[in-house]
């Protein structure tokens, strides 16, 4: 097998989800579409220009908002519950590498899901790293990291993200 044979799957990947599904030439209420033929779990939501999906390995529920610019690297599975809000920006990952040793500290890569919880509101610029699960109706201000799980109907900020209350 050439190893252009080899790369066309990940380039034509690339090119469909990218290039043309990102473009905004693409009408926004077309991108959901797209994204379902594709084989992703996209229910009727609005996804703008310039977002970036690793795989078809996501899920989107009805009445979710996708804002320019963000970027979801699905090594694993991403689950977005109905009626989310992501602010430009935000970077979902479900992929790490463990401490190496000194020669090369990027040792070897793992992998986690990450869910996100109907009417959730993540802030511009966050953070979402492997294995969080952020419950339902919770808020996640403009650039916190969130590394690890977050309490429901609660508003997180900070760095590393951080209860800051309640939400009634």
């Amino acid at each position: 097998m050439s190893r252009l044979s080899s790369l066309w799957p990940g380039l034509v990947r690339n090119v469909y989800l990218n290039r043309i599904l990102a473009s905004s030439l693409v009408p926004m209420p077309a991108r959901w579409r797209l994204l379902r033929a594709y084989g992703a779990s996209v229910e009727k939501s609005r996804i703008s220009p310039g977002v970036w999906f690793g795989s078809r390995r996501i899920a989107i529920g009805r009445g979710s908002y996708i804002n320019t610019r963000c970027m979801f690297s699905t090594h694993g599975q991403i689950s977005v519950g109905e009626n989310v809000y992501f602010g430009m920006g935000v970077l979902v990952t479900t992929a790490s590498h463990e401490v190496g040793p000194s020669q090369q500290r990027a040792g070897a890569l793992t992998v986690a899901p990450v869910r996100i919880g109907d009417g959730c509101w993540i802030g511009a610029n966050v953070t979402v790293l492997p294995g969080v699960t952020i419950g339902p109706g919770t808020i996640v201000a403009a650039g916190a990291v969130v590394t690890a799980d977050c309490e429901a109907n609660s508003l997180y900020a900070g760095v590393p993200a951080r209860k800051k209350r309640d939400l009634s």
